[in-house]
């Protein structure tokens, strides 16, 4: 996981577990904890979402989610290095001369890319292969994202739900005057677990989904144009200028 999404997770858990501990000590902490509030804020939450998405896309968000989370963000400086390298070396040796080459790239869809020049194929053939994977790239992470999204909506409902059922439950048993000030703050836990998943959790992982899958597709964007600016022939420096047109000022200034 990068630096910034585990520091934030456990920054702010830190912060909220400290600020129980300072307030009310282990055993206002030890009060946070209750069972009954756990099984109806997050299976209510997880209940309804299975409700909304067919089984196999919610099982598959997780893998996505992890995919994009862990994986190690790729400079979309190091791609366009990459390709007008290759494509120098195809103009003055040759296209078979970097076959090997792009045998050893990491970057599969870059490999894909090239692979398919050397195969031969068409630039409509190709773009249509490249472009149509980058759409479904796109989906999937839409979708993944969009789960999300819906488990930071459900979540503080059903914590507020279970807070109804613990204050019907509570005036249920109102006689017993003692018992009321301690039902409420049982009632109340749902509340604050369906909150503290949705802000802390859902809801930042959704946001660092959508921007690592934007950082993606813009990196593929980047490869499909360096792919068929080689196939159309294009001199190194040209496709270099027109791939550097995809990157902000900044990192056009790094080159």
């Amino acid at each position: 996981m990068d630096i910034a999404t585990s520091f934030g997770f456990i920054f702010g858990l830190f912060l909220i577990i400290s600020a129980i501990f300072l307030r009310a000590g282990v055993r206002g902490l030890l009060g946070f904890l209750d069972l009954p509030s756990v099984f109806i804020t997050f299976g209510g939450t997880i209940a309804a979402t299975l409700i909304n998405y067919p089984l196999k896309q919610v099982l598959k968000v997780f893998g996505i989610a992890k995919k994009v989370l862990l994986a190690k963000e790729e400079n979309p400086l190091d791609v366009i290095n990459k390709i007008v390298d290759l494509t120098k070396k195809a103009r003055t040796q040759g296209l078979l001369s970097i076959e090997e080459d792009v045998k050893k790239l990491d970057n599969e869809f870059l490999k894909k890319g090239f692979s398919m020049v050397l195969a031969g194929l068409e630039e409509n053939a190709i773009r249509e292969e490249l472009e149509t994977e980058l759409i479904f790239l796109r989906e999937r992470h839409r979708i993944g994202q969009e789960i999300f999204i819906t488990l930071g909506t459900y979540s503080p409902a059903f914590g507020m739900i279970g807070t109804i059922m613990g204050l019907i439950m509570m005036l249920a048993r109102i006689e017993d005057q003692s018992q009321i000030a301690a039902g409420m703050a049982v009632a109340l836990l749902t509340t604050f677990y369906g909150a503290l998943a949705a802000y802390l959790v859902f809801l930042p992982v959704a946001g660092k989904l959508r921007r690592r899958s934007e950082d993606e597709v813009l990196v593929k964007e980047v490869i499909i144009e360096g792919i068929l600016s080689m196939k159309k022939g294009e001199i190194p420096s040209i496709i270099e200028r027109k791939l550097l047109a995809f990157l902000p000022p900044k990192m056009r200034e790094k080159k």
